[in-house]
């Protein structure tokens, strides 16, 4: 059963990743979740940017945990992350190009302006990073490449699911994990 606190945590995230953090308000957090205003403020006294960070590491953690499990599906590190792109494409497609960033407008919107929310954004990426590059290094790349690889990867994503919501289109997703299963197979 989920709690008054994880429907409040998971409205946010559902909103912030369909339009933004300064575009989610508060009274709509509630009204959306079914909250009652005093729980906000008892499971989030100091407000939107506490929200904001619960909302970020909940996301980190769900999206970790999905590259996670394909990077543990397949033996091959190549086949995992094309996988794991491929699939990504066919998910924000499937959303209607609504789903697929969770923090990337918190990042655009609040990294120049709250180093808490900068600093959360930072650690979601990174753990995505290390994920991909732990796999990546199993797959026999050296850590260095592994680590770069991984970087580039990320970037990649993050770009490749503005294109797609942009375009209302998953091809900029599958174009990235063709090109990425050309440079890992030849770069190896």
């Amino acid at each position: 059963m989920t709690t008054k606190r994880e429907q409040i945590i998971e409205t946010t995230c559902q909103l912030m990743e369909m339009q933004g953090y300064h575009a989610t308000g508060l009274n709509q957090i509630l009204a959306e979740s079914g909250a009652p205003k005093g729980s906000l403020y008892h499971y989030f006294p100091d407000g939107k940017v506490e929200l904001g960070l619960e909302a970020i590491a909940s996301s980190s953690r769900l999206i970790e945990g999905r590259i996670r499990a394909v990077m543990r599906e397949h033996d091959d590190a190549v086949t995992a992350v094309t996988t794991f792109i491929s699939t990504l494409a066919t998910q924000i497609d499937i959303s209607g190009y609504r789903a697929g960033g969770p923090i990337t407008a918190i990042a655009l919107e609040a990294a120049s302006t709250n180093d808490l929310l900068r600093d959360a954004c930072h650690q979601a990426y990174q753990s995505w990073q290390d994920a991909f590059s732990e796999k990546l290094k199993q797959g026999g790349f050296s850590e260095a490449r592994s680590h770069r690889l991984a970087t580039m990867i990320i970037a990649g994503l993050e770009g490749g699911i503005i294109l797609c919501r942009s375009q209302r289109c998953p091809q900029p997703l599958l174009d990235l994990a063709e090109e990425i299963e050309t440079l890992l197979l030849c770069g190896r």
